[in-house]
């Protein structure tokens, strides 16, 4: 097992950093280029929401992120402290997104459950998110 957190602002910026540096730990179970690649995205998405919906561009928040590394598996767990999301199910319907204003295509929750093997989201209205994404590595 391995394990590592890292607490970032939430800064348009900072979701590349977030994805190279998760990708970069899950190098040691020996993923795919797609694997790798699908784990940059779901984080991406994520860590995107997070600077996005939950803090509004607020860019003096924290994203907090756990990635763990276990019998050939990644969870990674990406919180907030944001203003949650009143209806989770349908915050995950694909082009939903609380900026219709902008040119957004959704929160991403549909491309994060496309590309891992399990996604949960756990919010409560004015208290944040927590996501808790998993994808098995293990080589056929």
């Amino acid at each position: 097992m391995n394990k590592f957190s890292m607490k970032l602002l939430s800064r348009l910026g900072n979701e590349g950093f977030a994805r190279s540096c998760v990708s970069a730990f899950c190098v040691e179970l020996e993923p795919s280029v797609e694997q790798i690649n699908d784990i940059k995205t779901a984080v991406s998405e994520a860590v995107t929401n997070c600077i996005v919906h939950a803090y509004n561009g607020q860019n003096d928040k924290f994203i907090d992120i756990i990635v763990s590394l276990d019998n050939g598996s990644v969870e990674i767990i990406i919180e907030d402290s944001g203003c949650g999301i009143e209806d989770v199910e349908k915050a995950k319907q694909p082009f939903y997104t609380t900026k219709p204003e902008q040119e957004r295509s959704g929160m991403g929750f549909t491309l994060m459950q496309t590309f891992m093997d399990s996604v949960e989201v756990f919010s409560q209205k004015g208290k944040g998110t927590k996501v808790v994404m998993k994808k098995n590595v293990k080589k056929d």
